[in-house]
């Protein structure tokens, strides 16, 4: 009679156990806007079916970049943390499911005991000193009449979700911060080169000078200015040398090698600029990882407050427990020794001082704290794209006009160059050629870089792939 009762009142809890007091969850709101106000000359792309889904640095056709950014899928340990950490929440998940479920234990135990002789109650003829053997199971069910536990799941659950997403985004941060420091070094070696052939040159024409000096042609002036413009232009260069070699340590720290055995061999900037697919604000939203991993959170603090709402109803458990027990002799399993106990566990707290008011406040000023950090994510995600429109727009138009500021440098230079061999000219002007020539084509090379950067930036804006 009484397993029948113990059964039916399992059964009247389970039923009981649907309720939920988590808040209805709705996704934060966002700033509504259908279209960026930076498109410039962002093209619709043509489809690219042969590269891989996500491998979005295939577009800039550099077989040495491509490698790299494979290799730093198992070599970067920012992305081995951020793996580890996902892990982690789906063990706290795994954990938090483990709650729906019963409890079953094995006991045992073997004990010499001696009691008191003036114990209260204590018999006379009870002896001093007895053993107590005892083997059994025990069985455990807390009954989750609030929702409480499944609360608790479910923000575990989307809190596994968030890290998921925060992997994606550590994963794509990372690649296009690899592909950003390979094109500035690729934007160093081009200016190494420019400065290399410039140093070749002025050393020419210094020799030249200093002959011409020699021969009463010219005065020591003129060998000075042509020996300040080629100590300048080698300091520079050992400047951008300096620079290309942090960038190069930063690419070894990328990939998980030691910056003292990593190098790469110099090779110029090859300039691609890929079609990155328009994209509207709604995709973004889709595919930021990093928004995912915002939204997550706000529905796991979300569930959290279910939590903290069912801490004002009382704790049910369901308990049982059943073995052998004796005072040490023989014969332990056998019907006269078995016990066995069964029935409900309830606690109430009827009195706390606002302790749970408290709690549930604080879950939804948590709740509200990652809603705002949600939708600050959203505008920056927006930002980031606004801005690496702007960029490509603008440094497009910078870069026609900078072209053609080379291409009228280096005619004022032959002109130059012309009017001093003809005596029309000192050679103070051949120098200021020489420098706003050298300026221009560092200036193109810089911009160059720079539309490739922001390429790479506006590629992780929209997030990575499409």
């Amino acid at each position: 009679m009484k397993c029948r009762r113990f059964a039916a009142l399992s059964l009247a809890a389970l039923a009981l156990a649907g309720c939920s007091l988590i808040p209805e969850y709705s996704r934060p709101t966002t700033p509504a806007t259908e279209a960026f106000k930076e498109d410039g000359t962002w093209h619709y792309a043509h489809p690219a079916d042969q590269i891989k889904r996500g491998e979005w640095w295939a577009l800039f056709q550099d077989p040495l970049l491509d490698g790299m950014e494979k290799e730093l899928e198992t070599g970067n340990l920012e992305l081995a943390a951020a793996l580890a950490r996902y892990d982690a929440a789906n063990a706290f998940f795994s954990e938090e499911s483990a709650r729906l479920y019963p409890q079953i234990n094995a006991i045992g135990d073997r004990t010499t005991n001696r009691e008191s002789i003036n114990r209260p109650l204590r018999g006379p003829a009870l002896p001093n000193v007895y053993g107590d053997k005892t083997v059994g199971v025990g069985f455990m069910y807390e009954i989750d009449l609030w929702g409480h536990i499944r609360s608790a799941i479910a923000s575990a659950e989307a809190l596994a979700q968030a890290s998921r997403q925060d992997v994606e985004s550590v994963r794509l941060s990372l690649q296009a911060r690899l592909a950003t420091e390979y094109v500035l070094l690729r934007g160093l070696d081009s200016q190494i080169q420019l400065f290399t052939d410039s140093i070749k040159a002025y050393q020419s024409e210094l020799d030249l000078m200093q002959h011409r000096h020699d021969e009463g042609i010219v005065s020591g002036l003129d060998v000075a200015r042509s020996q300040t413009l080629l100590e300048e232009t080698q300091a520079l260069k050992f400047k951008a040398v300096s620079q290309r070699a942090l960038h190069e340590h930063a690419i070894a720290v990328l990939l998980g090698k030691a910056a003292s055995s990593f190098s790469i061999a110099p090779q110029p900037l090859m300039a691609v600029y890929p079609n990155i697919p328009a994209t509207i604000p709604s995709q973004v939203l889709q595919r930021r990882p990093d928004i995912a991993a915002a939204e997550r959170r706000v529905a796991a603090a979300n569930d959290t407050v279910g939590v903290a709402r069912a801490a004002f109803f009382p704790e049910i458990s369901l308990g049982a427990v059943g073995g052998f027990q004796n005072t040490g002799g023989g014969m332990l399993l056998t019907s006269p020794n078995s016990f066995w106990s069964l029935g409900p566990f309830a606690f109430y707290n009827i009195f706390d001082a606002g302790l749970r008011q408290a709690a549930v406040d604080q879950a939804t000023a948590r709740t509200n704290e990652a809603a705002a950090i949600y939708r600050q994510t959203v505008l920056n995600a927006f930002k980031e794209v606004e801005d690496n429109l702007a960029l490509l727009h603008y440094l497009e138009e910078e870069n026609r006009h900078q072209k053609a500021a080379v291409v009228a440098a280096e005619h004022t230079y032959d002109l130059a160059t012309n009017r001093y061999l003809g005596g029309a000219v000192s050679y103070l002007e051949v120098i200021d050629a020489e420098n706003a020539k050298l300026r221009t084509e560092r200036v193109e090379l810089d911009i160059r870089t720079a539309r490739m950067e922001a390429s790479v930036g506006l590629i992780r804006a929209i997030g990575g792939s499409w």
